[in-house]
């Protein structure tokens, strides 16, 4: 690891968002206030009032809008941001696929909140998950400092692969509570994240070029082709950039599921973002009761880490996936997507899923271990009684 005196700030994980877009360099930012995401572009507008960024800040009417002018940002060759929640998201719904057909490397951080009616704005990842397929990479992070982490490495990893992405927060659990998160010095980012280049310059006159044109049906075809191969070779780009982070700066990303206690667990926790750090501390806890339990935090969403799923359910007897979100007419996304990966293969875990923390409800250490009970009831018994769990209901 190169020695390097970090600078240590306790900010909210929308801060921590905000500082990394301006260590970043970024060109363009287009944004709409949404609660809880409004002081992420508040804090970049004090950076550029204040001069300690040159950023193009463009004011617009919706979300949608948003997206329309970083896309259009993104595509003059400009390293460009965007930052939503909720309702705000599924506004941009249509401009997403936009940004990801025409391979734009747009960076966004998403704030889940769960989708009204009725009206929450606390946490929930059906808003995110929801956009699964508009070909958006989906990083989720689990405390303020990944917050930071995450858009630093994803504006690497978008621009490589030409795919844009996702950097996923919690609402109010991470957005507006406060930790210390170290923070790179800027010379030392300029080194990790240098200038974009971009695949085209749309100033230069003598090349004609068209962006977004219509496709015949044969054409069109090799374009999703494309766009699913960027896709697929983004995980060895995430992995690459995520081992360098690690050499640099001392915290690792190289795995896109973070592992603990894998090795000799008879079942481990799968899930995703903040919910993850209750699940950590309740896994320490369960160990010493001689529970032989570990987790599986997924990190990145999109593309999903098939090959490093696949090697964890080889290894235990049962998965306990936990999803703060659900596929209505289905089960929980994260779990649908787990069993996909492992149709028609060896590794044949019991695998539960547990639907916990809709709309912001309080998810604790007691939970997990509550969990963990029914966990290693359903694997002595060999079978399940119940696929899907809504684990906690008004009691």
């Amino acid at each position: 690891m190169a020695e390097y005196k970090p600078i240590r700030k306790v900010v909210s994980g929308n801060y921590a968002a905000a500082y990394a877009v301006k260590h970043a360099r970024v060109q363009v930012v287009a944004a709409y206030p949404i609660t809880p995401q409004t002081s992420i572009i508040e804090k970049i507008a004090e950076f550029i009032a204040n001069g300690e960024a040159d950023i193009q800040y463009v004011p617009v009417e919706s979300e949608h809008s948003a997206m329309a002018a970083s896309i259009g940002a993104s595509a003059a060759g400009a390293r460009a941001f965007t930052a939503t929640s909720a309702q705000g998201l599924a506004l941009m719904h249509e401009m997403l696929h936009w940004a990801s057909g025409a391979r734009l490397p747009v960076v966004m951080v998403n704030v889940n909140r769960a989708m009204a009616p009725p009206w929450s704005v606390w946490d929930d990842q059906t808003d995110s998950l929801a956009q699964r397929d508009t070909g958006w990479m989906q990083f989720y992070a689990e405390n303020n400092q990944e917050v930071y982490d995450g858009v630093l490495m994803s504006f690497k990893v978008a621009e490589t692969v030409n795919v844009p992405a996702m950097v996923i927060e919690s609402a109010f659990i991470l957005s507006h509570t406060y930790d210390v998160v170290e923070m790179i010095p800027q010379e030392l980012v300029d080194e990790f994240l240098p200038p974009r280049k971009p695949l085209y310059d749309l100033a230069d006159f003598s090349r004609a070029i068209s962006v977004g044109a219509l496709a015949t049906p044969n054409d069109y075809y090799e374009f999703r082709y494309k766009l699913a191969k960027a896709m697929e070779d983004a995980k060895k780009v995430i992995k690459d950039v995520g081992k360098e982070f690690g050499e640099r700066f001392g915290r690792d990303y190289s795995e896109m599921i973070e592992k603990g206690y894998v090795d000799d667990a008879d079942f481990v926790f799968m899930g995703m973002g903040s919910l993850m750090g209750t699940v950590k501390e309740a896994v320490d806890l369960l160990r010493k009761e001689g529970y032989k339990v570990g987790y599986a935090k997924v990190r990145w969403f999109r593309p999903f880490p098939k090959e490093e799923l696949l090697e964890i359910a080889e290894s235990v007897k049962g998965i306990a996936v936990l999803d703060r979100n659900f596929s209505f007419g289905q089960e929980g996304i994260l779990f649908n997507e787990a069993k996909g990966v492992l149709y028609n293969t060896s590794a044949r875990p019991i695998m539960k899923n547990y639907i916990v923390g809709l709309g912001g409800r309080d998810f604790t250490v007691p939970d997990v271990k509550a969990i963990a009970e029914d966990m290693k009831r359903v694997i002595e018994a060999g079978k399940l009684d119940r696929e899907v769990e809504w684990y906690h209901l008004k009691r």
